[in-house]
Parts: structure tokens; C-alpha cells; sequence
């Protein structure tokens, strides 16, 4: 007997999904807890999984396709796989091309490749390495393959045949990204943002870090990084300035009696912003720990609309690019951001001598609504006096 599959419950915040990918097609045999579908929201992409082992016997809603929250969007069978249906009856699937003929293939493909990828990768006599993957995390799908077999042989043929075309490709923006433009452009309109500047002296991190990196990383097992200086002198900063760690709704100004810094990290699919809860109560190898898993989290996709939520202050690191300043845009509903840069050794005067110090800029962007310049200054020069005394920062003083 079918049984439904639903989109699952999106909260309040979301108001419908995308179907982005169905990674098994109408009578294709899947796993218990086995990936089948992955439906795009404003804010992550959920996966949603087989109830038990059997197979599709319909799909309601194709990629490209919107859905609402709990609304069914395929028919399960439990048990016996079911016979395959027609290609035309799964929607938004990819028919096999006629064009090029299936070889027998004698290369190694990867146990890690979903079992249908592996057959059809087979079938072609097509390398995995020439495939390129659309799946989560560029796994590699039947589709994929389907389409690399279906790509006229003018396609791979050296660029130098190319010299002289203008080539152009033109790919739809993912619901993620377009989100992300939305919330960007409305905090450059609809607040009075301001980006304030100074400069730390990172050596005194630096040799810290230096003398004490190997006993920290044996004892806490987590690798000891720049990040967590920088969440815990906010954290410290933001207790000392509240204006900074509040936000405007409405009328009202509210004021946050608790440290929920944000940490935008760079995926795939765009610029996400997860969140360290009560930051004042961790400490340094938890900061560090929960920034580790949730950059694994981005790179696999894995990230839920939970760790995302809420957030009262964020930091963003462009240094990790290379960036050497930057005016970072706000993070709204949040009236302040911090941003970081690369570091870079310049001549500085110290007490009337030059020296050659290893040097970050720092910049501070602001709702200029609620926080006035002398708040945000002192803000910035209270960070900076922490890291570059950081027995301040540890002893709390």
C-alpha cells in the first residue's frame, strides 16, 4: 500500500520551499533513511528521506516546483521495489540521450556513489572524474550522468577550437542566494548604516597562540585559532556597550540580555550566518569547537534553519581571502557587524622606533538609528585594546 512523503514542517520564518533535486526516479529501489529529495528554502536546503526500504511510485511535484510546508510530494511503496514507470511519468526527470551508444566499462567507480549512479556510470563506460556533479556536495546523480553522455563531442574538445567565440552561461539564482540579496539590499536601504575603522597589532595573539597551540589542541582536542579571540573580545566589548548587541523593531529598541554571535561562513550555495548561543558562557575551545563543525555543516549542506536563527552580533572574515579592508554590509535585524581582515605586516612607530608589526584592520558597520559614533568607536577600541593585551581578555579586567 503507498504511503505518503510530505515536505517537511518549514517554521514560521519560511513560507515554502523548492524542489531542487529527486536524487531516485519512479520505481528506482532506495534504502530506509536514503536521500531522495532535496527541497531548497529561503534559508538552507532540507533533504528528505525514505521511511523505509522500497521505491517511488510517484512523484506530485517536480524540481522547480514550489512547495508549502507538510504538503505530499510523492507516493512511497514500502517493501517489493515497484516496476519502473514510463520516463514521461517523473517529472523533471532527464531521458537518457539516444545520441551516444552505452559501452562496457572496465574503470573503478566509487562505493560511495549511490548505487544508480554506479550503474549508469557502468552502463556508459563514462569516468566519474569527467562528470560534473549537481548533487549535494557534488555527488554526482543519474541525471548527471545523463547529461555529460547526452553533450556533443564539439563539447570536449580542446578550448583552442573555442578561440575567438564569446561564451556566456546563464544559470538560474538558487532560492538561498536570492535571499541573501534581498536581506543585503534592504539593510543598505532601510538603515542608516555607517562603517567605522581601526587596526590591532595581532602579535601578542600570534605568540600566544604559538607557545600554547600543541598543549591546547592535546587538551581540548580542538585546534586553537584566531576566531575565538575575536568572539570572546566582542563578547566582553558587547557587555560593555549594550546599544551594539541590540536591534531595532519598529518603534522599539530592544535590548539583548544575552551573547548570540553570529559566524558567516562561505558555502556553495551562498553567504550563511550560523550561530554561537551564549557565547559569554563558552569557552575558548568550545567557540572554536562549535565554529569547526559548523563550517563542516556548510560544506555539506548540513546546516538547519536552527543554527541560523536568531543571533545578536556577527563577525565576518574576509581576511580569509585575502581581503586587506572591507566595509561589511549588516546583518538585520542585528545594528552591528564586525569585520576582519587579512593580516599584513607593515612598519609601525612603536615608542619611537620603527618596527615591523603583523597588522589587521578591523571594521565596524553600524546602524548609526541606535548607535551613536561615540559608542561604536569605543566598541572597536575596546576589541582592540583586548587582543592586543589578552591577559585583559583572560583574567576579565
Amino acid at each position: 500500500m503507498a504511503t505518503e512523503i510530505k515536505a517537511p514542517v518549514f517554521p514560521e520564518s519560511v513560507a515554502d520551499g523548492t524542489i531542487a533535486t529527486w536524487h531516485k526516479k519512479v520505481g528506482e529501489p532506495v534504502s530506509r533513511d536514503e536521500v531522495i529529495c532535496d527541497i531548497e528554502t529561503d534559508k538552507v536546503v532540507l533533504e528528505v528521506v525514505a521511511p523505509a526500504d522500497g521505491s517511488l511510485v510517484a512523484i506530485i511535484k517536480g524540481e522547480g516546483d514550489t512547495v508549502l510546508s507538510d504538503e505530499v510530494i510523492a507516493q512511497f511503496e514500502a517493501g517489493a521495489v515497484a516496476a519502473a514507470a514510463p520516463e514521461a511519468a517523473a517529472p523533471a526527470a532527464a531521458a537518457p540521450a539516444a545520441s551516444a551508444p552505452a559501452a562496457a566499462s572496465t574503470q573503478a567507480v566509487d562505493s560511495n556513489q549511490a548505487p544508480a549512479v554506479r550503474k549508469a556510470l557502468s552502463e556508459t563506460g563514462i569516468n566519474a572524474a569527467d562528470v560534473q556533479g549537481t548533487g549535494r556536495g557534488g555527488r554526482i546523480t543519474k541525471e548527471d550522468v545523463a547529461s555529460h553522455q547526452a553533450k556533443p563531442a564539439a563539447s570536449v574538445q580542446p578550448l583552442s577550437v573555442a578561440v575567438g567565440e564569446r561564451i556566456e552561461k546563464r544559470v538560474p539564482m538558487t532560492r538561498l542566494r536570492k535571499r541573501v540579496a534581498e536581506r543585503l539590499l534592504a539593510a543598505t536601504q532601510q538603515t542608516a548604516m555607517l562603517t567605522t575603522f581601526n587596526e590591532v597589532n595581532m602579535k601578542p595573539i600570534m605568540e600566544m597562540r604559538k607557545q600554547y597551540k600543541d598543549a591546547f589542541e592535546k587538551r581540548h582536542g580542538a585546534r586553537l585559532g584566531f576566531m575565538s579571540f575575536f568572539v570572546k573580545a566582542a563578547t566582553e566589548a558587547l557587555k560593555r556597550y549594550p546599544a551594539v548587541n541590540g536591534s531595532i523593531d519598529g518603534d522599539d529598541i530592544v535590548y539583548h540580555g544575552f551573547y548570540d554571535i553570529g559566524v558567516a561562513v562561505s558555502s556553495e550555495r551562498g553567504l550563511v550566518v550560523p550561530v554561537l548561543r551564549d557565547t559569554d558562557r563558552m569557552n575558548y575551545a568550545e567557540v572554536e569547537n562549535g565554529i569547526r563543525d559548523y563550517a563542516f555543516k556548510a560544506r555539506d549542506g548540513k546546516l538547519g534553519i536552527e543554527d541560523m536563527t536568531g543571533g545578536t552580533f556577527t563577525i565576518t572574515n574576509g581576511g580569509t581571502f585575502g581581503s586587506l579592508l572591507s566595509t561589511p554590509i549588516l546583518n538585520t535585524p542585528q545594528t552591528a557587524i564586525l569585520g576582519m581582515h587579512k593580516i599584513q605586516e607593515r612598519p609601525m612607530a612603536v615608542n619611537g622606533q620603527v618596527e615591523i608589526l603583523p597588522m589587521m584592520y578591523l571594521a565596524l558597520s553600524y546602524d548609526h538609528r541606535l548607535i551613536d559614533g561615540k559608542e561604536a568607536v569605543g566598541f572597536l577600541v575596546t576589541i582592540k585594546e583586548l587582543l592586543e593585551e589578552p591577559a585583559k581578555l583572560i583574567l576579565d579586567l
